[in-house]
């Protein structure tokens, strides 16, 4: 029998018989319900963690980048187009780390209602809560999936070339006023004020050197650079000023006083940037799946280190379909209980396993570890783990997976109370 409305899609469990059919048609539209305010519980603190985790991640990068872009004197505007090429890396990290929040959040606030034990009395199981939580998690880890198997490598490549071309300044140089700046080998400019955006330069000093064995010394009131029909040479036009010249075909060096003076300068020549795949990182996962197995050649270093790359990006992804079983198992508080204890309990095992993995990784290219065996041990433990966890919480009655925590925390909070200095009106009833 199918209802009518806008439910008559929402399937139930058990048949409708006659008499009880209005009955089981408002639990199926119950659970829809359920279904619904469960996804937007779990949207909101997960969207949140990932915007967060992202603006610190990327403030934290920022700083960094500037000092290093100004220290090579390429334009401030290439360091927002570095902080886009790491934003794949971070919400890589941030994904599961905003999918527990998310998860855990949301069934904490249930919990702390006590609509969680509503649910549960009128047969939700935790079984049939976790069909949105499981929805986000396998649609979130198929995203993570492209992330770190296919944006993240070529993304990671782009910035490592945005960081050489700032290394030999084929993005441009910034003139340090105030400073002497060296422009290759052979050149050494002054200037003492910028005016215009740089286009009019005052107080000029400029040492060059050719490799015919010129050296020529100018000093200019003014000037500004100009460019030519030839890419790799420029004009630096001075004006007002006095130039000296020496070189071994001149007895004694010569002295020039100018109004105007083009000053050719031969742009030194910029190796161009590797090709992608000299790192792991930078490699799609069917690359880095080739060079593990599939390619005879690649000698056994190589091998090693993408055989630890190709597994750790595995375990991390894997992971993340054991993380709603986890948020579960933390976010039920005891009863008559508020503690978050668990929010911390969940953030310190995810952080402790993605370095344990880090850790594995490096020591599986090392050598000194059998990468699958040092990566997939600790996931297979860490999956018990959760197993246990939530088999506690689900199936035991007032089970508390992290129940000895919550006693020792609540302990340790009762003893820091004590020896907190008490109001003057608590040392007053005391006394009375």
């Amino acid at each position: 029998m199918e209802s009518a409305g806008p439910w008559r899609h929402v399937p139930c469990r058990l048949p409708l018989r006659p008499n009880h059919g209005a009955q089981w048609t408002k639990r199926c539209r119950a659970v829809a319900l359920v279904d619904r305010y469960l996804a937007r519980n779990i949207a909101v603190p997960l969207a949140g963690t990932l915007i967060l985790a992202a603006m610190l991640l990327v403030l934290d990068k920022m700083l960094r980048l500037f000092d290093f872009v100004i220290t090579a004197g390429g334009p401030v505007s290439v360091v927002w187009r570095m902080l886009a090429n790491l934003l794949p890396e971070y919400f890589s990290l941030g994904i599961p780390i905003g999918l527990l929040l998310g998860i855990l959040l949301a069934f904490r606030k249930l919990a702390l209602s006590s609509e969680l034990d509503a649910l549960r009395g009128i047969g939700v199981g935790y079984g049939r809560l976790l069909r949105v939580p499981y929805a986000f998690a396998i649609v979130l880890m198929l995203v993570n999936v492209a992330i770190v198997g296919w944006v993240d490598p070529y993304a990671r490549y782009r910035y490592e070339g945005l960081r050489f071309d700032l290394k030999s300044g084929s993005l441009g140089a910034a003139i340090k006023v105030g400073e002497f700046n060296d422009f290759g080998k052979r050149m050494t400019l002054r200037i003492d004020r910028s005016e215009d955006n740089g286009t009019r330069l005052l107080g000029i000093f400029t040492a060059l050197d050719d490799k015919s064995g010129m050296r020529i010394a100018a000093t200019a009131s003014e000037g500004q650079f100009l460019a030519t029909d030839d890419p790799d040479t420029i004009i630096f036009r001075l004006k007002r000023g006095r130039l000296v010249q020496e070189g071994e075909d001149f007895a004694s060096p010569r002295t020039l006083s100018f109004e105007s003076y083009d000053l050719p300068i031969n742009l030194p020549a910029i190796d161009p940037f590797r090709g992608r795949g000299n790192e792991q990182k930078e490699l799609t996962l069917p690359e880095v799946y080739d060079r593990a197995y599939g390619d005879a050649k690649v000698d056994q270093e190589e091998s090693l280190a993408s055989r630890a790359n190709l597994h750790f990006r595995l375990v991390e992804v894997v992971m993340m379909l054991m993380l709603p079983l986890l948020a579960v198992a933390l976010a039920v508080p005891p009863k008559r209980s508020h503690s978050s204890l668990g929010i911390f309990v969940g953030i310190v095992m995810v952080v402790t396993y993605h370095k344990i993995n880090q850790y594995a990784e490096g020591a599986g290219t090392q050598g000194r570890l059998v990468p699958e065996l040092a990566l997939w041990l600790p996931f297979i433990g860490f999956v018990a783990l959760i197993f246990w966890m939530y088999h506690v919480i689900a199936h035991r009655p007032g089970g508390q997976p992290i129940g000895a925590l919550e006693a020792a925390f609540a302990k340790i909070g009762k003893m820091a109370r004590r020896l907190m200095p008490r109001k003057r009106y608590e040392r007053v009833e005391a006394a009375a």
